[in-house]
């Protein structure tokens, strides 16, 4: 079988973007640390916090016991809460914390 440049260099491109596609993690989809602060919105967390509510494109600095970290909820939209410790750098939290991710501004249209 003789393939042609044009074909060669689809089927190219296409296991690239397969490959690139395989390596996103359940992280990713949630969004990603946060480099910068400004303009976040801290949210602290006590022995008795259960839960918190966030905007999908938010910035949030989280806080508990003098430890913190950034996160930037950039990542897709999410139907379903999950767990604070599945972003959280190891060690930061000592119990589970569910987040729940509202539509931002960016996820709803101005027609409606």
């Amino acid at each position: 079988m003789k393939l042609s440049i044009p074909t060669l260099a689809a089927l190219t491109l296409s296991a690239a973007s397969l490959s690139a596609v395989a390596a996103t993690t359940r992280v990713d989809l949630l969004g990603e640390p946060a480099q910068t602060t400004v303009g976040a919105r801290t949210i602290v967390i006590k022995a008795d916090t259960k839960w918190v509510n966030v905007r999908h494109g938010e910035l949030i600095r989280f806080v508990e016991n003098g430890k913190e970290f950034d996160w930037n909820f950039d990542g897709v939209a999410q139907p379903q809460p999950f767990d604070l410790t599945e972003v959280a750098p190891t060690g930061i939290f000592d119990h589970s914390v569910k987040v729940y991710v509202q539509l931002g501004d960016q996820d709803v249209s101005a027609d409606s």
